[in-house]
């Protein structure tokens, strides 16, 4: 498992490319992937929600024009540079009070148990330290009924994988950059890409951490998928 500190900084040294990174590098599929992600929370109809590992606040952004108003939105992150980011972005689309934006670690939420109707988190769960500890850390915040939403990189279909792995080791890290300058934090990105569990095994680690139900949902030829559980 990754070092928090060690991700936390390496974020921080790309917070302004970020964005323009995201939809570079993955041809502005990021979008649809976020518009499937912000649907399935909207289906659940939820009072309260968390996006954690927030970033620079897309997934909150969508979230909050999806939602109604009276949905009470919070965007956590463990990266000051990335939550600076997201607060200068809101300023520019909604004003000061459409999201609440604060630090957080996804293995210590700074939530109370059982506030929470539905928490997402985009591309996070990757980088925990231990995962086991952040899944139940998430399954702690969340209501019982509640609902966990998990957007990240899997393992593509089998036919797709030579394509896909040629692009993220020969590609993603040169095209990198030349949009951030930080072609390192794109090397770690293709590795931990590479290393990460297929959405079986994700599942298992879901409900070992004690959601009682699991669904995964992959899209893009299984480059990404995202795991939907109840607790």
């Amino acid at each position: 498992m990754p070092e928090g500190a060690a991700i936390s900084q390496m974020f921080g040294q790309i917070a302004h490319r970020y964005d323009a990174a995201n939809h570079v590098l993955s041809g502005g599929v990021d979008f649809y992937w976020r518009k499937v992600l912000v649907g399935m929370v909207a289906k659940a109809k939820p009072q309260v929600v968390v996006d954690l590992a927030t970033g620079s606040g897309d997934v909150a952004f969508a979230l909050r024009r999806k939602l109604p108003a009276e949905v009470n939105l919070t965007g956590l992150d463990f990266c000051e540079p990335m939550l600076d980011e997201a607060r200068a972005k809101q300023r520019d689309q909604f004003g000061d009070e459409a999201i609440r934006f604060a630090f957080g670690d996804c293995l210590d939420l700074p939530l109370e148990s059982e506030s929470t109707d539905a928490i997402t988190i985009a591309f996070g769960v990757r980088n925990f330290e231990d995962r086991l500890r952040g899944l139940r850390e998430m399954r702690r915040s969340l209501r019982p009924g509640g609902r966990l939403f998990i957007l990240e990189f899997s393992q593509p279909y089998t036919w797709f994988r030579p394509f896909y792995y040629f692009y993220l080791k020969c590609v993603l890290p040169p095209l990198a950059a030349i949009v951030t300058g930080k072609k390192d934090a794109y090397d770690y990105l293709a590795c931990s890409i590479e290393g990460f569990p297929a959405r079986e095994t994700l599942s298992a680690q879901i409900r070992e951490a004690g959601f009682s139900e699991v669904r995964a949902v992959p899209l893009t030829f299984g480059i990404v998928a995202i795991h939907e559980a109840i607790r």
